[in-house]
């Protein structure tokens, strides 16, 4: 199965709406994984359980927009009947131009090196396809069942503390047989003391490359990226890892095209098919 065949497979029954992956009547066995970090806070004025809610709840709705979803946690794989938004479909121009470079470079079991590329691009591109929480585009039907990686970390810290969450893809070289993989963290310094996010970076390539030799699966190139944030007393934060699994809704799709043509289209040139009003830069 090619990514073509994956793209066309990965259209939803919601007109203008992403849906989640498995939400009836799908038209198709694929679906399209697409990648968030935000970090969302409140004032600590209810109860941990009440903060911790409405910190969660303002991380969805930062930048990418997936707010009112009903997240189900899934074990971390973009499989073979599944392709990555940015990457594969509607390429971020960043990356469709060669214009993004690796921050790092590592080996894998094989002694192949590993590019080790930021993530922000995949991360823009997923804000260009739901739109923001004030400019919404493509976002998931409010009240969808959504699948997603995703791992979180709230905090309400005695005293000022960093809240951190990460995220990383790494794209398998033979995708017609192995999937691509994601890893999700989050922490804070007070439950893991201080670490430079450089070193946390390589710690998770590190980990998806080991993951790799014990699967017996060969990474070509790996997207990583963090973000951290202070949280004074008083302030509940929540640091949200998440990469939704959905399907696209006929709408996003130009007028005298098929989803499968998105494969040959650029982020920007999607855009300008479609006609749609620009976004802010990506806040990140």
């Amino acid at each position: 199965m090619n990514i073509k065949d994956v793209v066309n497979n990965a259209i939803g029954p919601f007109p203008n709406n992403c849906a989640g992956y498995m939400n009836p009547p799908a038209a198709g066995y694929g679906y399209i994984a697409a990648l968030k970090l935000s970090i969302g806070t409140v004032q600590a004025d209810m109860d941990d359980g009440l903060d911790g809610i409405v910190s969660y709840d303002r991380a969805e709705c930062e930048d990418a927009y997936i707010g009112q979803i009903n997240m189900l946690t899934a074990s971390s794989f973009c499989g073979v009947n599944g392709a990555v938004w940015g990457h594969d479909l509607a390429r971020h121009d960043g990356l469709a131009g060669g214009l993004i470079l690796p921050k790092m470079t590592l080996p894998r079991h094989d002694g192949q090196p590993v590019p080790i590329l930021p993530l922000t691009p995949l991360l823009d591109a997923a804000y260009r396809l739901f739109g923001s929480r004030d400019q919404r585009r493509f976002n998931p039907l409010p009240g969808a069942m959504v699948v997603c990686a995703n791992k979180s970390r709230t905090v309400n810290p005695t005293k000022s503390t960093t809240v951190w969450c990460a995220l990383a893809l790494a794209i398998a070289e033979d995708r017609s047989t192995t999937a691509n993989l994601f890893i999700e963290d989050a922490s804070d310094t007070e439950a893991t003391g201080e670490q430079p996010l450089e070193q946390l970076e390589r710690n998770i390539a590190l980990s998806i490359l080991r993951c790799g030799q014990d699967q017996g699966v060969a990474y070509q190139s790996i997207y990583i990226g963090s973000k951290q944030l202070t949280i004074p007393h008083g302030i509940v934060g929540c640091a949200l890892a998440c990469a939704p699994y959905v399907t696209l809704p006929p709408a996003a799709i130009p007028a005298g095209h098929v989803p499968a043509d998105l494969t040959d289209m650029t982020l920007s040139q999607w855009e300008n098919s479609l006609g749609l009003t620009p976004l802010p830069a990506y806040p990140g």
